[in-house]
């Protein structure tokens, strides 16, 4: 068993967590007024009223400040899979690397070559060809996302390749398999579409505080229409998307289900949680309570979880102990399958070094047979294979419920707007105000769910993140942490200066 360093694990952790989180601040507002802009150009081309001229240029404006600091963080994120997480890089580069080389080739020029022409082509270009840049760089941006996100589920989910024992190196056997994974198209439709009610909401948050001032008050209700819409249908998609990650969770990381579950006992019909208080102090195994408080909705995980009514939930202490009566394995077998499988690797490289055939051909059969839980051969202790649970519930169930206020919000904003009296509800305009910023508390809830409910692993089942990361000292990871910390914290500083201005400027100015 190979020794790690604990402390250099979790600030890397810590760093590439920080990276991604400031980077998610700007991503899902690029995908979602992107299209927004494309939608306000598109009235504009086909009424031909110059004040959709200047309001499509407004919030264009705004979202090419977004634009730019979101491709500054993203660089950054990238590089950290070969500074921090080599190992991870070197035994999954050949996967991992394909969507992401795409992404570049592929989207990043699309979105590249008609940027320049969305944004200063206005008068050098007929309205048609414009229009298309700008719907261009709309889906450019959100194949983007598609192809780092195909990455990302694949860790939740490999599918798609072979191990290769020569080179201890998971390799590409089948690329759409990869790319139409039912995670990744969950995964990719998810985000995207929350990105979609985030910049809805950004629309509606400024254009109150507009209507709050007095000021641009035309504009500002032009804008909500069209953001309530956009936002309501995305809200909408995001349900249909999260019920269809749920169910994908279930089948593939349930651990990652019963974790934001807090369920630990599996059961038939088993309830899902509406509200609860989680005993931070329960652990697997042991008779306390998994809550202090809890309000549930009799039979409805089953029916999410598996699509059947009454069916059987598997809980934390099933998959961390086993249940034979489910035909569940625990995770002490599949560990000491999986440290039979690390044996059995390390002894056909050995004897392959040594030229001994009938060792490594006797070794490698044994691999192949219990290679599938290869990376349970690394963990210390059965209990290591759950995720933080309080952290994976509390950020499930926020996430949940705002998601459930923003489609009623957007519907009282269109009542009122259309009623024609929505600058006279002052005691709305301050909640759409502060809805965008719990707009990010979803997203980054959410991003929590994905990321912390997967914990111990780098790649599901296969590579645990003790051994994913790269053999530097701890020092240098905790001085880079606080220096990206600082450098994140000043360009998230200047993006905000800089918006404020161009919103105090208002579309007139533009």
């Amino acid at each position: 068993m190979m020794d790690v360093d604990i402390s250099l694990v979790n600030w890397s952790r810590a760093q590439f967590a920080l990276t991604a989180m400031y980077h998610w601040i700007f991503v899902p507002l690029t995908l979602g007024l992107s299209f927004l802009c494309a939608m306000f150009e598109s009235i504009y081309v086909r009424t031909g009223n110059e004040k959709w001229k200047a309001l499509t240029r407004f919030w264009m404006t705004l979202f090419g400040i977004n634009f730019a600091i979101g491709v500054a963080t993203g660089i950054i994120l990238e590089f950290e899979f070969g500074t921090n997480w080599s190992n991870y890089s070197w035994m999954v580069g050949d996967i991992f690397g394909a969507p992401l080389a795409v992404e570049g080739i592929f989207a990043f020029f699309l979105e590249a070559t008609f940027f320049a022409v969305m944004f200063f082509g206005w008068n050098r270009v007929s309205k048609g060809f414009h229009l298309f840049s700008t719907w261009m760089v709309a889906i450019g941006s959100n194949l983007s996302a598609l192809w780092i996100l195909v990455a990302n589920a694949w860790m939740q989910y490999p599918v798609g390749m072979a191990f290769n024992p020569e080179t201890a190196r998971f390799e590409m056997e089948n690329f759409w398999t990869v790319l139409f994974s039912p995670v990744a198209m969950s995964k990719f439709t998810h985000a995207t579409s929350s990105g979609f009610v985030l910049a809805a909401l950004f629309v509606v948050a400024i254009s109150s505080w507009y209507l709050l001032k007095g000021r641009h008050v035309d504009m500002a209700k032009k804008s909500i229409i069209v953001a309530s819409v956009f936002g309501l249908l995305g809200s909408i998609f995001v349900a249909f998307t999260g019920d269809e990650a749920a169910f994908e969770n279930a089948q593939h990381q349930p651990m990652k289900l019963a974790a934001y579950e807090g369920l630990y006992k599996g059961e038939n019909n088993a309830g899902l949680i509406a509200l609860g208080v989680i005993n931070s102090a329960k652990k697997p195994g042991d008779q306390q309570s998994p809550f202090f408080f809890e309000l549930k909705f009799p039979g409805l995980l089953s029916l999410l979880a598996n699509r059947r009514v009454g069916s059987f939930v598997p809980g934390i202490n099933d998959l961390v102990y086993g249940n034979k009566e489910q035909k569940i394995m625990g995770v002490a077998e599949k560990m000491k399958i999986g440290q039979q499988a690390v044996a059995d690797l390390a002894l056909f490289k050995q004897a392959r070094k040594e030229k001994n055939d009938v060792v490594a051909a006797e070794a490698l059969s044994r691999f192949t047979a219990n290679k599938h839980y290869l990376g349970y051969g690394y963990l210390m202790t059965p209990e290591q294979a759950v995720p933080p649970v309080s952290i994976s519930f509390y950020s499930f169930h926020i996430m949940v419920v705002l998601g459930m206020f923003f489609p009623l919000l957007f519907i009282v904003y269109l009542y009122f707007t259309l009623k024609g009296n929505i600058g006279e509800q002052r005691w709305l305009l301050p909640i759409g105000v502060v809805s965008f910023f719990l707009g990010h508390v979803a997203g980054q809830a959410g991003w929590a769910v994905a990321e912390v409910g997967r914990q111990p692993w780098a790649i599901q089942g296969l590579l645990p993140v003790n051994v994913a990361t790269t053999n530097i000292a701890v020092g240098h990871v905790q001085t880079t942490f606080f220096m990206f910390l600082g450098v994140f914290t000043l360009l998230l500083i200047a993006e905000i200066k800089i918006m404020m201005k161009q919103i105090s400027i208002g579309p007139e100015g533009i």
